[in-house]
């Protein structure tokens, strides 16, 4: 499976409609349709498609034709990132009308070359889990676990100054925190 870890624009033009996606990771899909919908103004649909595991390790998937014919939009996208392999990202295709109508085959064709348009376009990498570790250590232990967190390049790191030492918190995946553990 494959992922992203930023935004990625791409613009598809066919008879005059325009197609902008928006490929996201799913962190960033809360509220972006109704930013879009405020940002563009004079388009006339905001589609999404998902894709994310949840809690289970189960896919959750989900899409919107917002307005377009059913099934011609949102499937489409939606398909894309199945035949992609693509999980915990969202595609946001904001479309204006072009005064030339696509019918819904022309539609469908239009928002899946836009989706796969916009993950050509980005930087996919690898999923991996990602795992949350806490541990504490003395204040004495800073610099030497500041040291080992960036020799391992983990990134997400949360730390909170106590009376007894600092508790961090430290997310990545189970490979890495192994490593950690192993070398503190």
């Amino acid at each position: 499976m494959k992922t992203v870890n930023k935004s990625f624009i791409s613009t598809y033009e066919i008879k005059k409609s325009k197609f902008i996606a928006h490929l996201v990771p799913i962190s960033e899909f809360k509220g972006l349709q109704d930013r879009l919908k405020k940002e563009h103004p004079k388009a006339r649909h905001v589609v999404y498609a998902l894709r994310y595991l949840n809690e289970f390790e189960q896919i959750v998937e989900n899409s919107s034709d917002d307005g377009e014919p059913k099934g011609s939009s949102g499937q489409p996208a939606l398909n894309v990132l199945r035949g992609e392999d693509m999980i915990d990202v969202a595609v946001l295709i904001v479309r204006y009308f072009g005064g030339i109508k696509l019918g819904i085959g022309g539609l469908v064709r239009a928002y899946g070359n836009a989706v796969k348009n916009v993950i050509v376009n980005s930087n996919t990498f690898l999923y991996e889990k990602m795992l949350k570790y806490q541990f504490e250590t003395p204040y004495s232990n800073i610099q030497k676990t500041e040291y080992l967190l960036k020799k391992l390049n983990i990134e997400k790191v949360d730390r909170e100054f106590l009376n007894s030492g600092v508790k961090w918190e430290i997310e990545t995946t189970k490979e890495k925190i192994e490593e950690f553990k192993e070398n503190f």
